[in-house]
């Protein structure tokens, strides 16, 4: 059975850094493009970074350029996010998904770490 699984979330004050993970199992991870999202309080949820599945490709949302960091270990089967001077704004429910858009789209979903940040 597919599964991710976050971690690393918490609460910190702006300026501080947090480095989320992202742990696969079930499916062959480095297939798989990934991507963060993160979903503030009653907003919707948008893409922040991806990485593709030999981690050579990354993006990031203008938001987040030069602070946040994506990258993966296929060897441990796991993603991360590094994030750096964190701001108040960057706060919400952080989850990870693996897609795949060959031969046949399939995306696996996290459950997501909450990420606080205090002015």
């Amino acid at each position: 059975q597919a599964q991710l699984a976050e971690s690393g979330g918490g609460l910190v004050q702006a300026g501080e850094s947090l480095r989320l993970a992202c742990v696969a199992s079930g499916f062959r991870f480095s297939d798989f493009a990934v991507n963060w999202f993160r979903q503030g309080s009653g907003l919707g949820r948008e893409l922040v970074a991806a990485i593709s599945g030999s981690g050579r490709d990354t993006m990031y949302v203008d938001a987040v350029k030069g602070r946040f960091t994506i990258s993966r270990d296929n060897a441990k089967n796991t993603a991360y996010l590094q994030m750096n001077n964190l701001k108040p704004e960057d706060t919400g429910t952080y989850y990870c998904k693996a897609e795949m858009t060959w031969p046949q789209p399939t995306d696996y979903w996290g459950q997501g770490t909450q990420v606080t940040v205090s002015s």
